[in-house]
């Protein structure tokens, strides 16, 4: 008789596989729970399967084996962990990391498996500093939280916790710290109401009549200030995109003032948190990373400070960041990754509670829809709480504007739907959206917060890839093209497009219910740049060409219904030379070219014109699908592969009562039959925005190739 996979699904029972059972070979059975032996209850077999009932409940800070002769096997918790017995026993709803006052701080941990914490307090934030800490004994309360008191001023301060688990003493950093030391390896004591930059306090969040009002802006802090020609002083820092009035030695705005200039409502910050200093040391910043490795998820990036050895410094040029964004009326998002961990294996995670933070296959082995090592396991109700924790810390404590989930396909259903109540609570302008794929992760398909299951998540946006690859062709064939760059009989996916991917009619179905569940876009810091996209699927193209594709991609993004989101740079036609996951590739492959945008001013005049169009006209930002329905009409009969289509009578209350839009992917000129009437023309081929380029009189209009018409009576 041999034992296999031996499981704990609940404190008294063991699940095992088993081969050749018999009652004689079961009594001579042994479990054995550290150095306790536990008595068998009961047995239950079915067919290699065998079902073990213990006289006691199993003590889970100690391993358990099954002993049968020389064949040993050892019990595995994780289906425990998972179980609602466990989590009705250990779920703790109360703060976790520390409390900081002047007198006295208390500091509270969770770890039901843990056999003893110390806190230990340093004076330095550096480990390589020699340094013997202070040690402070913690006691377990309940629910498995640890917690110890000291009743002293520990502001400026940096601290770990000692922790034994299995008899192996791991040092581990608190996963709830608000900062850190110099890169990441000691949370750091600090009252956080002396992180404020002047005036903070009276900062808030930006304010929106609908989500389809945002048009998202996704850049790197360090991206768009690291050009030699940028103008800005505290470059690849957060205080570099604060400094307003910054100018190239032509005389180009960048920085700030570009994103100013531009008209967007929201930045959205690529990684901020503090993530792996093995990628990216906060001693040595040279090396570039994204930041999609997190190590610490409430504290601030220190490679974006002036000085990362200072943990209030982190703190307060992000913060001063924000209030410069919102002084000028501009949102901040920020992109968060509570999908995996940098290294699982030596997270804190796993150090203070193995197994419990980490989905895992059927074999054992790290579930891994992410693609980097690890799937985090939100479902787990103290796992949960830490997403929604975190999520709430940054909200509350950043006045940040929304939230956008890498992979957010990997979640769960119930914590997105939890996020979004608890951040509604503290801003009802937030707003919340990832990237809704469906990850091979060990979750079943209907808890998945993907796009297939938007209805069950229906205040959600989602990063729209049927959008992006109608439009420019698949992201992943670079040689593909799509509407824009001349694909033909496309016209019925770029009318979905177009009507927000909502159910408009039996012929125009797109996935969504609602115009604010769409994330349009073309382009973001994944894969290739939009042009370089162009310059790979186009290639019998000339340059004028491309810029015309190029404008008519975005013109379609910025009056289709829905949420509009733009790549920073996209405006100048930016390039990485081709390279199409940059995420470690040097600053002259990702920085913001300043030049690049004297070139290219044209386009980037182009985009700020849709852009003011989009803001002053609320008919391209119907907030549901009724009104849709009632004011968005298409053209029949329109000459092939031209989509055109009316916002009509006053749609959302705007002043334009008709407002005309044509899209013409061809390189011909195109005449066909519009309402009869007065139409003033406020967007072609070369010009973008609310003036008067012309009048067009009359039932019969004349459209460019290449081209996004826009007109209104």
């Amino acid at each position: 008789m041999r034992l296999y996979n031996a499981e704990l699904v609940s404190f008294d029972t063991i699940k095992l596989k088993t081969d050749n059972c018999s009652m004689d070979k079961l009594l001579k059975l042994k479990i054995r729970n550290g150095l306790t032996t536990l008595r068998v209850k009961e047995y239950y077999l079915n067919k290699d399967v065998l079902q073990i009932t213990l006289n006691a409940f199993i003590n889970i800070k100690e391993k358990s084996e099954l002993i049968l002769g020389k064949n040993k096997v050892s019990v595995n918790y994780y289906p425990l962990y998972k179980s609602d017995e466990f989590n009705k026993l250990y779920y703790y709803a109360g703060n976790l990391g520390y409390t900081y006052s002047s007198e006295e701080t208390l500091f509270s941990l969770w770890s039901p498996i843990a056999l003893s914490i110390n806190l230990l307090i340093y004076d330095s934030g550096d480990p390589s500093l020699e340094e013997k800490p202070r040690r402070a004994q913690m006691k377990e309360y309940e629910n498995g939280v640890w917690r110890c008191s000291i009743k002293e001023n520990l502001d400026g301060y940096f601290y770990t916790y000692e922790i034994n688990i299995d008899g192996i003493i791991r040092e581990v950093i608190d996963p709830y710290t608000p900062t850190v030391g110099i890169n990441g390896l000691r949370g750091a004591i600090i009252n956080l109401n002396k992180s404020n930059p002047k005036n903070f306090e009276k900062d808030s969040p930006l304010k929106l009549n609908s989500l389809t009002d945002a048009i998202i802006y996704e850049l790197s802090i360090r991206d768009m200030s690291t050009h030699p020609n940028s103008g800005i002083i505290n470059r690849a820092k957060f205080l570099g995109l604060s400094e307003d009035n910054t100018y190239s030695n032509s005389n180009i705005r960048t920085g700030l003032s570009h994103v100013k200039e531009l008209g967007i409502t929201h930045v959205q910050l690529m990684p901020i948190f503090d993530f792996s200093h093995i990628n990216s040391s906060e001693k040595y910043p040279l090396l570039y990373n994204w930041g999609y490795d997190p190590e610490n998820y409430n504290s601030v990036e220190g490679i974006y400070a002036t000085d990362p050895y200072n943990p209030y410094c982190r703190i307060q040029e992000l913060k001063t960041l924000i209030y410069t964004f919102h002084k000028n009326n501009i949102g901040v998002n920020m992109d968060v990754v509570y999908n995996h961990v940098f290294n699982a294996s030596k997270s804190n995670f796993e150090n203070i509670f193995p197994k419990y933070y980490f989905r895992y296959n059927e074999d054992g082995c790290l579930s891994n829809g992410s693609g980097c090592g690890n799937d985090i396991a939100s479902e787990n109700p103290m796992v949960r709480k830490f997403i929604v924790d975190s999520v709430k810390f940054w909200a509350k404590e950043y006045h940040l504007d929304g939230f956008r989930f890498d992979l957010m396909g990997i979640h769960d259903l119930d914590t997105m739907n939890i996020i979004r109540d608890e951040l509604y609570k503290i801003n009802p302008y937030i707003i919340i959206y990832g990237e809704g794929w469906n990850l091979n992760t060990s979750l079943p398909e209907e808890k998945k917060a993907t796009q297939k299951n938007f209805y069950k998540i229906p205040y959600i946006g989602h990063f729209n890839d049927f959008v992006r690859d109608s439009i420019k062709g698949s992201t992943f064939i670079p040689t593909d093209i799509g509407y824009a760059s001349g694909k033909e009989d496309m016209e019925n996916n770029i009318k979905i497009c177009a009507s927000g991917s909502i159910n408009y009619n039996e012929h125009i179905k797109g996935m969504f219910q609602s115009p604010i569940n769409t994330i349009n876009y073309v382009s973001a810091h994944d894969n290739h740049t939009l042009w370089d996209k162009i310059e790979l699927s186009c290639r019998d193209k000339d340059f004028e060409e491309k810029k015309y594709i190029h404008k008519l991609c975005n013109a379609i993004v910025l009056t289709s219904q829905g949420i509009s989101f733009l790549h920073s740079g996209v405006e100048f036609c930016r390039t990485k030379n081709m390279d199409e996951n940059s995420y470690k590739s040097p600053d002259i492959i990702n920085w913001m070219d300043w030049d690049r945008k004297e070139k290219f001013i044209d386009v980037n005049n182009y985009y700020k014109g849709l852009i003011k169009l989009r803001k002053e006209h609320t008919a391209f930002k119907m907030n549901n699908a009724d009104e849709i329905r009632k004011h968005l009409l298409f053209l029949e009969n329109t000459p092939k592969n031209i989509v055109a289509f009316i916002l009509k009578d006053h749609a959302q209350g705007d002043s334009w009562k008709d407002i005309l839009v044509i899209y013409n992917p061809t390189k011909y000129v195109a005449e066909f039959n519009i309402p009869v009437g007065t139409w003033k023309m406020v967007v072609n081929r070369d010009i973008a925005g609310t003036d008067l380029i012309n009048t067009i009189e009359g039932s019969k209009i004349t459209v460019e190739g290449i081209s996004t018409t826009v007109m209104y009576k």
